[in-house]
């Protein structure tokens, strides 16, 4: 993997510990995702930004907004769904990844158990149901959340598909950073909204032999990347309530580590406030993006360069897209747990 930026990056140094090498992962991985996921994704465009007195008109948006399923997710769920050819799947979700999942189950013709946190949207869990998946709750946050679906897999006997920590699904992602490089090979700096680190990651991946500085813009709330690597090893931060539902992961994920840590140059963190004023831009913009979706542009409008900078749109499930999905009152598939069952 590529040591760019050992000078001056602020992200974190050193190599990639012995118990991480099973997951290196580089450029071809995302070239085979790239083909892989192809029947099931679209390539997004990049989108004029708005034009500030800092970036003037050198702010683009890359829209994964306009991806299927509403984000980014599609690509690396598609990616670890296609490449482990599974018949029943668990994961663990905010509910974009679950709802990416669901629109592939139900193509596929997969059984689909989506695990929730307590303060998962319940618009997002409802359109989970509503592609045909069944929901779990648990009474906690995403560290509750991701312990009970690798049980609920064991129980089941399902192959775990994370929203971020695995190696299929940072390489799905990372064909964002393959599309946006092919298209403006000139940009100086990508801000990426980072939660569990599967996208950074992958842009990282992507950006690995590419002069373009790769920044991760992280929730004010749960700073769990820049926390972990100014402490040098991955920490686990309380739950939090950010309105950026789709960023509120409370550690690094094993697989993202490394790979966030070799390569990111910056890790940046943004208020809510500052999240809710990205999102009403956006929105002028005709952007219909989510809160989550607009932590890179508060990001980049917080570092305020005057450079060729891209933000990543994430996701695009607002309460208007979700109600898109059939509903249907009478649905039971979906049971709360207060607490982790005795093993």
């Amino acid at each position: 993997m590529s040591a760019h930026g050992a000078g001056t990056r602020t992200a974190g140094t050193g190599r990639m510990p012995a118990e991480a090498t099973a997951w290196a992962l580089d450029r071809s991985d995302l070239l085979a995702a790239a083909s892989r996921i192809a029947p099931y994704t679209v390539r997004t465009p990049l989108l004029p930004g708005p034009v500030t007195a800092a970036h003037g008109t050198g702010l683009v948006l890359k829209a994964e907004h306009l991806q299927l399923g509403g984000s980014f997710k599609m690509r690396g769920a598609a990616n670890a769904v296609l490449a482990l050819g599974a018949g029943r799947v668990v994961t663990g979700s905010s509910g974009n990844h679950g709802i990416a999942l669901a629109r592939l189950a139900r193509t596929l013709g997969i059984r689909l158990t989506v695990v929730l946190a307590a303060g998962a949207l319940p618009s997002k869990a409802a359109a989970i149901r509503a592609l045909g998946a069944e929901t779990v709750q648990v009474g906690g946050g995403v560290a509750e959340r991701e312990e009970r679906a690798r049980a609920l897999a064991a129980e089941q006997g399902a192959v775990l598909v994370p929203s971020s920590d695995h190696p299929l699904v940072v390489a799905g992602q990372g064909t964002v950073g393959l599309e946006l490089l092919a298209a403006a090979p000139d940009t100086e700096t990508v801000y990426v909204p980072t939660g569990g680190g599967g996208l950074l990651a992958g842009l990282c991946l992507a950006a690995a032999d590419h002069p373009v500085r790769v920044v991760g813009v992280e929730p004010a709330l749960t700073p769990r990347y820049a926390r972990s690597l100014a402490a040098g090893q991955p920490l686990r931060l309380p739950p939090c309530a950010t309105v950026a539902d789709g960023l509120r992961g409370q550690s690094p994920g094993t697989v993202p580590y490394p790979i966030i840590r070799d390569r990111a140059d910056e890790l940046i963190a943004v208020g809510d406030a500052e999240i809710l004023a990205a999102t009403a831009l956006l929105h002028r913009l005709g952007v219909d993006a989510e809160p989550s979706g607009a932590v890179a542009l508060a990001g980049a409008l917080r570092a305020g360069r005057r450079e060729r900078a891209v933000a990543i749109v994430s996701g695009g499930n607002t309460p208007a897209r979700l109600r898109t999905y059939p509903s249907d009152p009478t649905d039971t598939r979906t049971h709360m747990e207060t607490k982790e069952p005795t093993p």
